[in-house]
């Protein structure tokens, strides 16, 4: 069962990180890499030094995402390896999936499982955002509570190395707790309640052993209450019904028919738990894929379709996935901005206001920007006033007095204002970007 339950994680990991090398890089995951460079140099950073507006008493507690994202930046030339990491996450995530389904049903159930959970998380597989993190140890939390819940043993201590882990890489470490805690009050504390109180106690103590230290609740709350996520926009954005979210209703659906079918065996912690996410995935869009790892667990409990496949046939399938990821990762992303224009801000040496990945291209090269990722770094009216300015709202174009210059994308909201500001003179445009001069 071992091997068996070995080889169809390879053959998932491999299809997964396949799709995942094909991702396009997103606005929330540069910025780790010049802070981490900071990191990298023995400097924890207190403040955005790329930044000219106001970041004093910022609390950096995903130390560890910048130090990885930099590392990775480095090694693999560029974007191409915050592919590699995407891929890499995309990859971890459904090969713990694929081992933990195999224990209860078929190859080709698990197979069909991780396709459905896999089309219903194109949305976090196909862009490279900060989320990476979270993406790989998420399934992996859900392992070790679906193995505890089934055969309780001292492993399930081995949560609190991996809270603090994943507490020094992504914020939804959180997501990550309170899973930890359904299982806790709703399962083990029925067989073991000391162990289970000890393992929560600890687990939340966790959640501070970062560099941040006591001040990680601080972080989170200036995390929650940025502007974006109280007025649910970017990656706050609630639960639509746009073709990606349709697709992740289906997924959901269809796991949900195999829940049914196999006689609706859902556990007490698994099924607050499907609650829970739903709520957050109706209020939060990106937390949708949570709820699929976690339904795909009771979809194939009960359901058996089809049996063993052969493992020659396995091993030509992952390496055939294998070898198409390394030609991707080769190939390596295309630019998501503009790397020569924002370069050519950055060598001006000004402060230049940017949208999202434009402005972190600039920090890349050396430059400075007014506002821009991590955005609770900054005061909330800078906030605010960046926001409306990327929205290309008139109230926006105040944003303009603390900048030299300007980059957008021409069809951007930003960009079509640009082009009508008589306060900016175009000086260099290519396709991916438009580059202005302050002039008034």
């Amino acid at each position: 069962m071992g091997n068996e339950r070995t080889r169809v994680a390879f053959v998932a990991a491999a299809i997964a990180g396949c799709i995942g090398a094909l991702a396009f890089v997103g606005s929330d995951v540069l910025w780790l890499v010049p802070l981490g460079s900071a990191i990298e140099h023995g400097r924890l950073p207190s403040s955005i030094a790329y930044a000219s507006a106001p970041t004093s008493h910022w609390h950096d507690v995903p130390a560890g995402a910048e130090l990885v994202a930099w590392a990775a930046y480095h090694a693999f030339g560029g974007v191409r390896g915050l592919a590699v990491a995407q891929a890499g996450a995309v990859a971890a995530a459904f090969a713990a999936l694929a081992y933990g389904l195999r224990r209860r049903t078929t190859d080709a159930t698990v197979l069909i499982a991780c396709a459905l959970v896999l089309v219903g998380s194109l949305t976090a597989v196909l862009v490279v955002n900060a989320s990476l993190f979270s993406f790989a140890l998420f399934p992996v939390l859900l392992l070790l509570l679906e193995r505890e819940s089934g055969s309780p043993s001292r492993l399930i201590l081995l949560a609190v190395p991996l809270i603090a882990l994943w507490g020094n890489l992504h914020g939804e470490v959180l997501v990550g707790y309170a899973l930890l805690a359904c299982y806790l009050l709703l399962d083990r504390a029925f067989r073991e309640p000391w162990l289970a109180l000890g393992t929560m106690v600890a687990s939340g103590l966790a959640l501070f052993a970062n560099p941040a230290l006591w001040h990680t609740p601080r972080y989170y709350s200036s995390v929650l209450h940025t502007v974006v996520a109280e007025q649910r926009k970017g990656l706050w954005t609630p639960f639509g019904f746009g073709p990606l979210d349709v697709i992740e209703i289906i997924a959901a659906l269809a796991l949900l028919a195999l829940v049914v079918r196999g006689g609706f065996p859902v556990r007490r912690w698994e099924l607050v738990a499907l609650l829970g996410l739903t709520a957050e995935a109706v209020h939060v869009a990106r937390a949708g894929p949570w709820l699929l790892f976690v339904l795909a667990y009771p979809a194939t409990r009960s359901v058996r379709l089809g049996g063993a496949l052969r493992a020659n046939v396995l091993a030509i399938v992952a390496v055939a996935f294998a070898g198409a990821t390394v030609a991707a990762l080769v190939k390596g992303p295309r630019d998501p901005g503009s790397s020569s224009l924002a370069a050519r801000a950055a060598h001006t040496g000004a402060a230049v206001l940017a949208e999202g990945i434009l402005g972190q291209q600039v920090a890349l090269a050396g430059g400075r920007i007014w506002v821009d990722n991590p955005l609770d770094a900054f005061r909330k009216e800078d906030q605010q006033l960046y926001l409306d300015w990327l929205e290309g709202r008139s109230s926006g174009d105040a944003a303009l007095a603390h900048a030299s210059y300007v980059v957008v994308q021409p069809g951007s909201d930003a960009g079509k204002r640009a082009a009508r500001n008589p306060r900016l003179a175009r000086i260099a445009s290519d396709r991916g970007a438009a580059l202005y001069r302050v002039t008034g």
